[in-house]
């Protein structure tokens, strides 16, 4: 027996790859038919001479010598020519035969791989076995997994572009489309999207895209968005979800506001959307009688509270404290900016009060603003746990939907000639007008009293009973033109106020903002008038790029002017100027009557000289 025939017993059931290696094939005279299912390689051989495989064997065998032989025939040809041409026939032989060492190199590496996985013996597979065998599927799907995730982020960001949602941490959830996909994804009760309906509500706003998912997933976020946007929605909706039932455990979602106002709004808005569910929504109306509503001995049977800092921080320094709020889960702060302000107007000293009083270790916090901060931000990364910041639109923008116009009315007379302008040609209530302080709202309200409108003023020296009843007058149309401090500036929802009146010049761009946000919410269409003098110019430059950036017209000299520096910004915020008083009756008129005042003057400086008392005391008001 030769070598050849030893070698074509030995690999029998044997794979060889006859279009990489034809040459050897037909050298060693192997068949193209082999058994594909050989588990013994002693089947091979014909011990009694009756196997009928080695025919069909030896007819292939052949044809592959034909097929050798003629390919052998056909690479002489190719050799004489080569060589008639010139002499490349010695190179063309050496790299053919480093080919052919290369190509079974490679071979017997395949075979070494295919005995070590399958122990069959030598085998040798041609790259169209390997194929067969099936592709690597996990690379396929790992790149078809990539491409639905590229795709849905593209989907995303498309939908936050549009929006003008810009969000700013990390693991964001998507943003919300529909109202159902709370009852889908995070069981919201029905019956709070039937309350959602039958208010009016059909598609989420901006705000409510980005923050409910945000809060949803319990996370801590710094939101800010433009006034009448529905921010406070945002955070009521996942206060009902979070509770999911009533409990008789004490407060466990706590709202805070800077105004009672606002806060009697808010409770109004989380009645509306918890009713049918059995939540008790509660507002503190008068401290004597929290402390027996509220206190240790009550029975708990209560969920949400909705405040002011000052009535909260009277009712926890009691002795013991008339409240607890261990068990708080959620603490929302609505207008956070203002709340975080230092002095008489801010509230930080008591904020920090009621933080410390929500020990509970579940605790989450949100803070929503129309307006955004640095202060705020700054406390929030620093004390919040992976905080998420939500912008919609510019920072610190006023509303698109609102007309704004500024008014050189020369000196201060010429803002009531102003005023009186505009009642004349016409106006459409309900409007608001803002001053600066309590004095000048009540001096404009006795020059507009005698105009024939139906004018009110609501500051913070009248009784919450008169605040009560003059907003509740505003909303039912009976009172149209209302004058107001800054009281009202926040978070107030008038429905369809159709003109703003900034008679005196705002201190800020962040408190013009609030002024004006008082009118085109929720998509209405609405106009501001900003009354400005010559005194004003220091604070023109800030107030006149917010109406720029809002895309109304301003003239270019006011973008112009200088920046004022940080120090002046905050003296004129806490102190404005002065202003000459409001009054249209003659100087001559009102020291007209000397001697009047002076009598009365003798009596009381008389009658207090009598009882032991300094008359000079008697002349001050």
């Amino acid at each position: 027996m030769d070598a050849v025939d030893l070698f074509r017993k030995l690999g029998a059931g044997a794979k060889f790859d006859f279009k990489r290696f034809g040459k050897d094939a037909g050298r060693f005279k192997v068949a193209r038919s082999q058994n594909k299912e050989v588990s013994k390689p002693l089947d091979g051989f014909n011990f009694f001479g009756t196997n009928t495989r080695e025919e069909a064997a030896v007819h292939d065998d052949e044809n592959e010598e034909e097929e050798s032989e003629e390919e052998q025939s056909a690479v002489t040809q190719k050799r004489k020519h080569s060589n008639k041409d010139g002499s490349l026939s010695k190179p063309r032989k050496k790299q053919k035969a480093n080919k052919e060492e290369n190509k079974n190199a490679e071979n017997k590496t395949d075979g070494g791989e295919e005995e070590e996985l399958e122990n069959r013996g030598i085998q040798w597979l041609s790259s169209q076995d390997k194929k067969a065998k099936g592709p690597k599927t996990k690379a396929k799907d790992q790149l078809s997994l990539k491409r639905l995730k590229q795709l849905h982020s593209e989907k995303v960001n498309q939908i936050r572009h549009s929006n003008r949602i810009n969000v700013h941490g990390t693991d964001i959830p998507d943003p919300l489309s529909t109202f159902e996909e709370l009852q889908k994804e995070y069981g919201l009760d029905p019956r709070i999207i039937q309350n959602i309906k039958a208010a009016g509500f059909q598609t989420p706003t901006p705000i409510q895209m980005q923050a409910i998912p945000l809060m949803m997933h319990r996370r801590e976020i710094l939101a800010c968005a433009p006034t009448g946007s529905g921010k406070t929605m945002a955070f009521c909706l996942p206060l009902l979800a979070h509770l999911r039932q009533p409990f008789n455990k004490g407060f466990r979602a706590l709202i805070v506001a800077p105004t009672r106002e606002l806060a009697s709004q808010t409770h109004r808005e989380m009645l509306k959307l918890s009713e049918g569910v059995g939540f008790r929504v509660h507002m503190i109306n008068k401290g004597v009688d929290a402390v027996k509503k509220y206190g240790p001995k009550s029975a708990k049977k209560f969920d949400i509270l909705v405040t002011t800092p000052n009535r909260l921080i009277y009712l926890l320094n009691q002795d013991p404290p008339a409240l607890d709020l261990s068990s708080v889960e959620w603490l929302v702060v609505d207008e956070s900016d203002k709340l975080f302000e230092d002095g008489k107007t801010g509230f930080r000293d008591q904020l920090a009060t009621i933080f410390l009083a929500c020990s509970s270790p579940k605790i989450r916090r949100a803070f929503f603003s129309a307006t955004f901060t640095t202060e705020v931000e700054k406390w929030c990364k620093l004390n919040l746990d992976s905080l998420v910041c939500v912008n919609i639109g510019p920072r610190n923008s006023a509303a698109e939907t609102v007309e704004q116009e500024l008014l050189f009315v020369g000196a201060e007379n010429g803002k009531l000639l102003a005023m009186r302008d505009l009642i004349k040609k016409g106006f459409m209530p309900p409007v608001l007008v803002f001053v600066q302080s309590i004095e000048r709202a009540r001096e404009l309200f006795h020059e507009l009293v005698y105009e024939g409108i139906n004018v009110d003023v609501i500051h913070a020296d009248r009784t919450q009973q008169q605040r009560d009843n003059v907003v509740s007058s505003f909303r039912s149309g009976k009172i149209w033109v209302l004058i107001c401090t800054a009281l009202m500036a926040r978070g107030i929802d008038f429905k369809g106020v159709n003109l703003v009146v900034n008679y005196d010049f705002p201190t800020s761009a962040v408190e013009y903002i609030h002024r004006i946000g008082r009118t085109g919410r929720a998509g209405h269409k609405g106009k501001a008038i900003t009354f400005f003098t010559e005194a004003d110019k220091p604070l023109l430059r800030s107030i006149a790029t917010v109406i720029r950036q809002a895309g109304c017209p301003v003239p270019d000299y006011m973008i112009g002017f200088k920046k004022i520096k940080s120090k002046v910004k905050r003296q004129l915020e806490k102190k404005p100027p002065r202003r000459s008083t409001i009054r249209t009756m003659p100087r001559f008129l009102i020291k007209k009557k000397p001697g009047k005042r002076k009598r009365k003057e003798r009596k009381v400086g008389a009658h207090l000289k009598a009882n032991g008392g300094k008359p000079e005391e008697s002349t001050k008001d």
